[in-house]
Formats: C-alpha cells, sequence, structure tokens
C-alpha cells in the first residue's frame, strides 16, 4: 500500500488552516483525515476538568505546567500522524510551528515523509481584525505568534487567505499534489539541518 501524503499547514491562529482543511475534506478528490492540534490539547483539557481532583494540595503557574505537559501533547499528535501515514492515509496536519525546537521535531519525524509544508500566509492587520470578529479566540493570540511562526520563507506551497478564499486555497493545494512535483522542502532543510550539526 502507498505511503500517505502529509499535507502540513503552517500558519497562526485565525490564519484559516481550519477551513482550507474543512475546503480539502469536503472537495473528496482525495480522502483526508483532518488532524488538529487544538484537538489534542481540547481532549487533555477535558480529561483534566473532569478527572482531576477539584483543589490540589499545592498550586502551579501555568506556564510549569505547559512546560511539563505541552512537549508531550506535541509528541503524542506527531507520533499519532505518523502512525495515520504509516497505515496510508493522507493526513492534514493544522497546526502551527513557533519554536525552533518544535520545527526541528516535525522535521526530524517527517523529512522522509511525502510531506507538503504548505504557509499559511495572511497580514497580522487581517489576523487581528478576523480574531476580534470571531470571538472565540483570546484577542492578542494570532500577533503573539506572528513573528515565530511566520519566520520560515521556505514553502513547497503557499497560499494566501487575504487573497484567496478557503475553496480556492484547497483547490491550489489540490493542485499542487496532482502535478506530481516533488515536495522538497523538508529534505532539503533535513539536509541543510545535518551538515550543520
Amino acid at each position: 500500500m502507498k505511503q500517505g501524503i502529509l499535507v502540513f499547514l503552517n500558519g497562526t491562529s485565525s490564519s484559516g488552516k481550519t477551513s482550507i482543511s474543512t475546503e480539502l475534506i469536503n472537495q473528496k478528490e482525495i480522502l483526508f483525515y483532518h488532524l488538529s492540534i487544538d484537538d489534542f490539547f481540547n481532549n487533555y483539557n477535558d480529561f483534566i476538568n473532569n478527572k482531576f481532583p477539584d483543589e490540589p494540595p499545592k498550586a502551579i503557574d501555568h506556564q510549569v505546567v505547559s512546560q511539563i505537559v505541552d512537549d508531550s501533547i506535541f509528541t503524542v499528535y506527531h507520533s499519532t500522524i505518523k502512525l495515520l501515514l504509516e497505515l496510508g492515509f493522507n493526513v492534514i496536519a493544522d497546526t502551527l510551528i513557533n519554536t525552533d525546537k518544535r520545527f526541528n521535531e516535525f522535521l526530524d519525524q517527517f523529512f522522509d515523509q511525502p510531506t507538503l509544508f504548505t504557509g499559511v500566509i495572511c497580514s497580522k492587520e487581517e489576523l487581528i481584525r478576523r480574531e476580534q470578529t470571531r470571538g472565540d479566540r483570546p484577542i492578542g493570540l494570532a500577533d503573539s505568534q506572528f513573528t515565530q511562526v511566520y519566520c520560515f520563507d521556505e514553502y513547497d506551497l503557499e497560499v494566501n487567505t487575504e487573497e484567496m478564499n478557503p475553496t480556492e486555497c484547497a483547490e491550489k493545494i489540490l493542485s499542487f499534489i496532482k502535478s506530481n512535483k516533488e515536495y522538497s522542502v523538508f529534505k532539503k532543510l533535513r539536509k541543510r539541518n545535518v551538515s550543520v550539526s
């Protein structure tokens, strides 16, 4: 069985990743399994809210909790993507990479997979406007992620969600996949990282 394709959508909160994912799935030209990092964190939060004692003996800072838990959740997320790809599923990874460490972990896991590294681009002004309109995200989240997420300048493909609607973005991604062009950025970046170390 052929190994699955990984469409890795990298963009900030409110950039349009989930809308593009929905369109890719609805097009039904290629069957995709959608994995959002938000689902992994939400499921973990549900577990904490329903299974943890109401009042722990000691209070700790939210940053300490993040340091203990976040990397583990990302590891499970990556492992789940890897498993689905090995089983032959095509996967949309709806996530963001905001640190070198996270990027290198993702790169190490998926450089040898058919990975379409896709930048979901949007201006800071539009992200702020969307955040305020939506009302379901903390105000300032996209702005706080902007510099780290958009520090990458190498993608196999970019889609600009200010210039294109989600359907057009999905069609551009599908067109790239059907063109049989090589997904080269992850392989190139991996070689560069190995030669530097």
